[in-house]
């Protein structure tokens, strides 16, 4: 009989990644200005199915199909070290894709579309013979709207009984999920020979370790920039004051990080990613001081 130990799915899942949509939803409810504790257990469904759900199921996906790769980048996860055997990781994989669907019906016409996006981009993303991860460019991008853009919006969504957002929420979150893009090139940086190996086109491979890194910090700066500008277009001068302190101390973190893209790489994802999120919820917050245009529902 098969024995399979809560820690290591609990592994296989990665909480730690759960942090990002979780924190993108939770910037789409403050970006609303809907009053918090009216929505409160919408929010909280929502809360956990970007993060303990649909995240989860990706990454339980995402370790299945790159189990090869993982024999050689990271031989101790859960299904390359034979803690999880078999066919267990694709079954757990489908059943956490299939859990998520169902909680979304409790979220609305939007929350289902949402999780079902959601969910598709997930599999997209690993699964032969689609793989996106397979181009850099079409994977992070992926990554990048489902993470970020995808789950900003469904916050918004949540707590506006229904009425699809602002333009000005939709800007900030298009904007940030852009940034994502170079986000997730950093984490590309620690798989380079697996990524050589089995065909992995991830920007580090596809174009150099020193080239990928400068397209990866542009991509985290420019969103930010633009999204600065239009806090001062809206008057909101201490928070754009605030993002500028914010970029110039990831201007200082990157050049640190260029130096040895490779070996810097997870140390400026764990100082310099901080300081992007931050900015995230600061940009949120600014729209809580400004008259946005009107939603309008959804069918």
């Amino acid at each position: 009989m098969t024995t399979i130990y809560a820690r290591d799915v609990g592994e296989l899942l990665k909480p730690i990644t759960w942090f990002p949509p979780m924190w993108a939803f939770s910037c789409g409810v403050v970006a609303s200005g809907s009053n918090f504790f009216e929505q409160a257990w919408l929010i909280l469904i929502g809360l956990i199915l970007t993060g303990p759900l649909v995240c989860a199921a990706s990454q339980a996906v995402n370790d299945w199909y790159d189990r090869h790769v993982d024999a050689i980048n990271e031989p101790n996860r859960p299904i390359p070290s034979g803690r999880i055997p078999g066919t267990w990781g694709l079954k757990i994989a489908v059943f956490w894709s299939f859990l998520s669907i169902v909680v979304s019906f409790s979220l609305g016409y939007w929350g289902i579309i949402a999780t079902l996006l959601a969910v598709l981009l997930a599999w997209a993303y690993s699964m032969p013979p689609i793989r996106l991860k397979n181009n850099g460019w079409l994977g992070n991008a992926a990554c990048g709207f489902s993470y970020e853009g995808l789950a900003w919006i469904t916050g918004a969504i949540v707590v506006a009984n229904g009425k699809f957002p602002a333009y000005e929420t939709i800007c900030l979150a298009i904007l940030y999920s852009i940034s994502a893009h170079g986000i997730m090139t950093l984490n590309d940086f620690k798989s380079i020979e697996g990524d050589k190996k089995f065909g992995v086109n991830s920007l580090p491979v596809k174009l150099g370790e020193k080239l990928a890194a400068k397209v990866s910090c542009l991509t985290m700066l420019a969103p930010q920039i633009i999204v600065t500008l239009l806090l001062f277009s809206w008057q909101t001068n201490l928070l754009g004051l605030s993002l500028i302190a914010l970029i110039i101390l990831q201007l200082v973190l990157m050049s640190y990080f260029l130096k040895n893209p490779r070996q810097r790489a997870l140390k400026y994802s764990a100082f310099g990613v901080p300081l992007l999120v931050t900015g995230m919820m600061v940009a949120a917050s600014a729209l809580r001081f400004v008259n946005v245009s009107e939603g309008y529902p959804l069918l």
